[in-house]
């Protein structure tokens, strides 16, 4: 009988989680169903010696139980490169102790471990900057520090979206009219006074009545039903940490086109769980970090998209020999 396959998941403390919500503990469920055995770190817990990464790994039990849905072991020092796969779940904010993370899950991917999503990728791909990447795909989008710049964005558009590069859940994101007074003091804020780089969209209004949709990328490949986040009257973010109202809808023929834009090249990249954020049919984030969403999917659809994630490190897996 062949020996299981050995997962570790890097994410922020699981005892502070919705279980309910939670896309992580989604895949994990799905990954101990198929008999895989599991190990949980969080990011304090790795390190490298000698240029090997090293982990404190806990075994790890978890369960459909809202009142007590994981259990840990005892940890345990060893090698990353025990895993057969590694999940980087932390979230955000991406910081410079997340880009040190990579480098050390980069040695375990040398090693020999598959890290899902790809270290390489994960620095690389900023969730708002790499739709550059994609201009077909993207409403007008400037990406500046000169707050100058963005006057004159605001002024060819009339009403824009700003926000840092770096966050998520909807922290500190403005919506601004052509003549808002409070302008210069969103640039400034943002920019920290010409010091760093915010970007700015042309607002889409379709986001008060469709919504900010979550689509998901597995492998390159979309998902058929996407997370419709459709805000507040009393807010403009179409985020559900902000209070937005979600609701599952199919994918669309302008989603699919979206996708088959940008999948191939998150495939060939490593990239294999994604989470595309589209806003009247523009993408505005390429999420690759530690996306959300399945499990609202799954409730509202009877989808088992945990499952289709470990169907693909399967393959990928077995691709390798592994």
């Amino acid at each position: 009988m062949p020996a299981p396959v050995r997962l570790g998941v890097v994410m922020d403390p699981i005892g502070d989680i919705k279980p309910a919500k939670d896309t992580s503990l989604g895949m994990l469920l799905a990954a101990q169903a198929r008999g895989w055995e599991l190990h949980y770190a969080e990011q304090r817990h790795l390190w490298l010696r000698d240029g090997q990464a090293m982990g404190r790994l806990a075994p790890l039990a978890v369960k459909h139980d809202l009142a007590g849905w994981a259990t840990l072991g005892a940890p345990v020092e060893r090698p990353l490169a025990d895993m057969n796969v590694i999940l980087m779940r932390k979230d955000p904010p991406f910081d410079t102790e997340y880009i040190y993370t990579t480098y050390i899950l980069e040695r375990a991917e040398v090693a020999g471990s598959l890290v899902v999503n790809r270290p390489q990728g994960l620095r690389d791909m900023n969730e708002k900057v790499y739709t550059a990447w994609f201009p077909e795909c993207c409403a007008p989008t400037l990406i500046t520090r000169d707050m100058g710049d963005m006057h004159a964005f605001l002024r060819e558009h009339g009403k824009i979206v700003c926000k840092p590069l770096y966050g998520m859940g909807g922290r500190s994101i403005f919506v601004i009219d052509r003549g808002d007074k409070n302008a210069s003091v969103v640039f400034e804020t943002l920019t920290e006074y010409g010091s760093h780089y915010a970007i700015v969209q042309r607002y889409l209004p379709e986001i008060v009545t469709t919504g900010d949709s979550r689509v998901i990328l597995i492998d390159g490949e979309p998902v058929p039903y996407a997370l419709a986040r459709i805000p507040t009257a009393a807010d403009n973010r179409g985020n559900l940490a902000a209070g937005a109202r979600g609701v599952g809808r199919p994918l669309n023929d302008r989603d699919r086109w979206l996708c088959a834009q940008i999948g191939p090249t998150l495939r060939e990249r490593g990239m294999l769980f994604v989470g595309l954020d589209v806003i009247g049919g523009f993408i505005t984030e390429i999420n690759v970090t530690s996306p959300t969403g399945i499990r609202e999917i799954d409730k509202e659809f009877r989808t088992n998209i945990g499952g289709l994630v470990i169907d693909a490190l399967e393959r990928r897996l077995a691709s390798r020999g592994a």
